[in-house]
């Protein structure tokens, strides 16, 4: 299954540009119908606001859908989309609101702001890679418990559920092409007493702090 990027988490960005306020917004959407709520729910909220201008990239289908919102034609929503494009981030949605200042920015100067807008928005937002990962569990003595969690973090994984007993059932999410290293680790440090169960594998994005 090929990588791809997302944005890490939701964001709002604000700037003002000659009297114009532009607010930016961008999600991560799984679907079209995801990403229309988006847009619908910022035009409701932004219902006196002179353009709420959008777009949206979704990675099943390579789906790409703009609107300028009554702006000059390819001021608003093609730029935005451009800068999800050259960024390679897909299952996004953004939605830049303009109130109106009363000066005109040309359209030169509109393509600079709703750029800028959604720009700031994904730095904001961050960019995650979404890729293929192995879900894991070990049953773990208490006192080896610390180094497990060290190996998991080691392992670039991320700690799940943990159940109480006897002993500890660990859970984690371990990058797929590293789960072979860290079972074989696991084995060697514990002369074989421990040994990592494969459960699955599935696509979801990274952690948060791998956000770019």
């Amino acid at each position: 299954m090929t990588e791809y990027y997302v944005p890490a988490r939701a964001s709002e960005t604000e700037f003002v540009e000659k009297r114009s306020r532009f607010i930016g917004r961008v999600w991560r959407v799984e679907d079209e119908a995801e990403a229309k709520e988006r847009i619908a729910e910022m035009k409701a909220k932004h219902y006196d606001a002179r353009h709420n201008c959008w777009c949206y990239i979704l990675h099943e289908g390579g789906i790409t859908r703009y609107s300028d919102d009554g702006e000059p034609q390819g001021t608003a929503g093609q730029p935005m989309l451009e800068v999800f494009k050259r960024e390679g981030v897909e299952n996004v949605c953004c939605v830049v609101t303009r109130y109106f200042g009363g000066v005109l920015l040309g359209a030169g100067g509109l393509l600079r702001a709703y750029t800028r807008s959604a720009k700031d928005a994904l730095t904001e937002s961050g960019i995650a890679p979404v890729r293929l990962w192995t879900e894991t569990q070990l049953l773990c003595p208490y006192h080896l418990l610390e180094r497990m969690k060290l190996e998991v973090a080691n392992a670039q994984g991320e700690l799940g559920e943990m159940e109480y007993g006897e002993q500890v059932r660990l859970q984690a999410l371990l990058p797929a092409e590293g789960f072979a290293p860290f079972a074989a680790r696991v084995t060697e440090l514990t002369a074989g007493q421990l040994t990592p169960e494969k459960l699955g594998e599935r696509m979801c994005a990274a952690l948060p702090d791998e956000a770019k």
